[in-house]
């Protein structure tokens, strides 16, 4: 397996241990740049013969506990938000990513009862607000508005839930981006929240037991001042029947002799069966368990086997007494629907619709029709079968996208799916299963035309010969050109994890100003099911960083991106990623940008639910998965002499997903070495985490300023600035776990 040089960083690190001089550099014709002082230690270790230098590790404290580390956090803010307050292009990519994301965008409606349940953002918001309507054309009633629970709009509704009749609504509150959430429940009639209240839940699914009480997961709670750093270990299922304390919570199931394991619920929509269902890492392989309702003022919360072994993926789509419904990847790497009885005689998983060529990603049941959702080089399809698989129709999609939704009950006479691409933000619809006919429920109204942008698919060859799908998006005037242009590659590549088409506003403003956009479908992701997974994670994990590369070397070859304007982004897994190529192949890329990222793969499993992640990366403390990772880790490979890219590394305060140490420690180790004359600077964001429940105040900051940077350092030049009502005019109407 290939790997970046060794070398760069035991010549940083075993050098120079007392150094702690501020280092300046020239950063191009905006400023000077005086990178703030960083203090190195002498830490080192000794992992399995090699002697492992870390004088950053300081900076992996809690900045909320640790002075010195929020002293250093203030520093580097300081030191970039003067860099990019002097880029030209700031102001106006500000104003088009508020332009692009200031239209009206609704949820997919959950039925509970009579009540339609939707989210709703008038355009700016900071965050989505909760409404109910009594029948499809009710009146609208707000339930939830998240923008009164903090000044900052850094409170956010996570998920909820309505129970079956739709007289309760479950719901997650997340607080300044954290993974942790508190539980809360709302009397739908009245409007008024109720006294329940659960405390260190995270990870958690909602699932209703009738309208008396729910089923949640939450870990023990940690101890003073460790909340958003130490492990997660003994995750249990609990039950929380309405109007009492969260300290009379009944438990349903724990493993205390197996700590590592993870357990989620969830309750079929006749509220029969309750499925137990634990994992132990990031791998799609679980252990299936099954409580029987209707015993359980005899039998208790008695959970009985129905899956082991934790080796294979199982998705439930619904349950109809003690009948189930599956999709599974079993003796199917691309996935099958498969079901069984309960009550027969000698119960057994029954074939319904056998594997095939696409992936099936989900399934659910709606009335009395089984909706399949395929994907085929990552973009979407959805057939409709009767509920023994035969009698497929096709559903029809408006070009290269993603579909979303198609949830309800049996018996239901509706289904709701949203559909997104690259160019359109998601439009809502109502299907009317015995007709087949689709209508609208809400469409966006927007400050452009769709049609004035492109979507490609393009297939690309990396370094082994394997051949791997690429998204390309640009405006129709920048494809007729013919010319290479500025362009942003985004990239995963993990966990299972499907990259497909979707809108963002921030990619908009980056189209309009004349840039191209390449996302690529790396191995390690879902894309094409367990093999495509399995060729990219643990000793594979190379074949990722070399199909991002590949994508890069084959935008420029084509021609679609500038040989010296090609920038790369990507967050969590694919901040490492990120990180990787960038020390493999700095030569090819003019700008990086690093979010979120996981850049000591030496001790990624001590923080929060780093130790999740040994399914995707290996263990740090057996020699054969270290070798591989001290191979790529990005805080360990850094090049001394090499001449970098601009880096903008991007990370927040309370991530406790992927802790901002990674973050901190990396940009510390850019900062001290020798890597030419561009920078590389970090941006901390305040109260917020790894990405979920940002306000939209923050992600218009934050995608402003990712945008011109790279602008900035892949040399492209604005066109002049139009107004909204020229840009396109209005289109449309509106109605009605992994890093």
């Amino acid at each position: 397996m290939k790997a970046g040089s060794l070398r760069g960083v035991a010549a940083i690190l075993l050098s120079g241990l007392f150094s702690g001089v501020a280092t300046p550099i020239w950063a191009g014709p905006m400023t000077d740049i005086t990178y703030p002082e960083t203090r190195r230690d002498t830490v080192v270790e000794t992992h399995f013969g090699e002697q492992i230098a870390d004088p950053y590790r300081w900076l992996e404290d809690d900045v909320r506990h640790a002075p010195e580390v929020s002293d250093w956090v203030s520093r580097e803010n300081a030191v970039t938000a003067t860099y990019l307050s002097t880029l030209p292009q700031r102001e106006r990519f500000q104003r088009r990513i508020r332009a692009f994301m200031d239209y009206e965008r609704f949820g997919i409606p959950v039925k509970g009862g009579g009540n339609y349940f939707y989210t709703r953002n008038t355009g700016l918001q900071n965050q989505a607000q909760l409404f109910v309507r009594s029948g499809l054309n009710g009146t609208p009633r707000l339930l939830l508005d998240p923008n009164a629970w903090a000044r900052d709009g850094a409170t956010a509704l996570d998920s909820w839930e309505p129970s079956q009749k739709g007289r309760y609504l479950l719901y997650s509150v997340q607080d300044g981006g954290s993974d942790w959430r508190i539980l809360r429940v709302l009397d739908v009639k009245s409007g008024k929240p109720l006294e329940d209240e659960i405390r260190w839940a995270k990870f958690t699914t909602l699932a209703w037991v009738g309208e008396e009480g729910f089923l949640y997961s939450r870990f023990p709670a940690p101890e003073e001042g460790a909340a958003f750093q130490s492990l997660n270990y003994n995750q249990a299922v609990y039950f929380h029947r309405i109007g009492t304390s969260q300290d009379a919570d009944e438990l349903v199931y724990a493993t205390p002799d197996v700590p590592d394991l993870g357990h989620v619920a969830e309750v079929t929509q006749d509220g029969r069966l309750a499925l137990i269902t634990s994992h132990v890492g990031t791998d799609a392989r679980y252990e299936v368990r099954v409580i029987d309702l209707s015993k359980r003022k005899r039998a208790g919360w008695k959970a009985v086997p129905l899956v082991t072994g934790f080796t294979d993926d199982w998705k439930l789509v619904e349950g109809a007494g003690r009948k189930l419904w599956y999709v599974t990847n079993k003796d199917a790497p691309r996935y099958r629907l498969v079901g069984i009885d309960l009550d027969a005689p000698s119960p057994q998983w029954n074939q319904i619709v056998a594997e095939r060529e696409d992936i099936l990603e989900r399934a659910g049941i709606v009335g009395d029709r089984l909706i399949l959702n395929y994907m085929r080089d990552a973009a979407s399809h959805a057939e409709i079968l009767a509920l023994d698989g035969s009698a497929a129709t096709t559903l029809s999609l408006n070009g290269i996208g993603t579909a979303s939704g198609f949830r309800g009950r049996p018996g239901d006479p509706e289904t709701f799916y949203a559909f997104t691409s690259f160019n359109c933000p998601a439009s809502i619809y109502r299907m009317d299963l015995a007709t087949g006919t689709t209508t609208p429920f809400a469409t966006p109204k927007m400050c452009y035309d769709p049609g004035a942008y492109v979507v490609e698919q393009r297939f690309f060859t990396s370094k082994d010969g394997t051949r791997v799908p690429m998204f390309i998006v640009r405006s129709r005037a920048v494809a007729r050109a013919k010319q290479p242009v500025p362009t942003l590659l985004y990239g995963y590549g993990g966990f299972d994890v499907s990259l497909t088409p979707g809108f963002s506003a921030t990619r908009m403003a980056w189209l309009e100003a004349g840039g191209a956009f390449a996302m690529a479908n790396l191995r390690g992701g879902g894309e094409y099911g367990r093999a495509w997974h399995d060729a990219g994670r643990r000793e594979n994990k190379q074949n990722v960083f070399d199909d991002f590369i590949a994508a890069g070397e084959f935008l420029v070859k084509e021609g679609i991106a500038k040989r010296d304007g090609l920038a790369i982004q990507g967050g969590s897994n694919g901040g490492l990623l990120v990180g990787a190529v960038v020390n493999q192949r700095p030569d090819l890329f003019a700008a990086a940008v690093a979010q979120v990222g996981v850049m000591d793969m030496l001790r990624f499993d001590r923080f929060t639910a780093g130790r999740y992640w040994t399914d995707d990366y290996g263990r740090p403390d057996q020699e054969a998965d270290f070798k591989v990772l001290r191979a790529y880790s990005p805080y360990h490979n850094i090049r001394e002499g090499a001449h970098y890219p601009a880096i903008l590394v991007t990370t927040a305060d309370t991530d406790d997903r992927v802790v901002p140490g990674h973050s901190f420690k990396y940009t510390a180790a850019l900062q001290h070495a020798d890597l030419g004359d561009k920078p590389r600077l970090i941006r901390i964001e305040t109260r917020a985490g790894h990405g979920s429940g940002k306000p939209t105040d923050k992600a218009i900051e934050e995608g402003a300023d990712i945008l011109a940077f790279v602008a900035q350092w892949t040399g492209l030049k604005l066109p002049a600035e139009t107004s909204v009502a020229q840009a396109g005019g209005a289109m449309g109407g509106s109605a009605g776990a992994k890093p």
